[in-house]
């Protein structure tokens, strides 16, 4: 199951679980789109491929949460 991180690792954007605009790595680093796009959808991490997180209905969330730990560091 992802993690689903709830933060852009390099801008610090919010990403809701349950909304679409996350981009991740097969580590699943964490970006917004405008980040991942600057990047040319390159995780700077790993050089893996940065491709769209699939979201999580909000009735599932509550049985399965999405992670809290923010991973942003300004």
């Amino acid at each position: 199951m992802l993690e689903m991180r709830p933060d852009c690792e390099r801008c610090g954007t919010d990403l809701p679980a349950h909304i679409s605009g996350a981009f991740i790595c097969s580590f699943e680093c964490t970006f917004c789109a405008e980040c991942a796009d600057h990047m040319d959808e390159r995780c700077p991490n790993c050089g893996g491929e940065l491709i769209d997180r699939p979201t999580r209905s909000k009735k599932l969330l509550e049985k399965y949460p999405a992670s809290t730990t923010r991973k942003f560091t300004p």
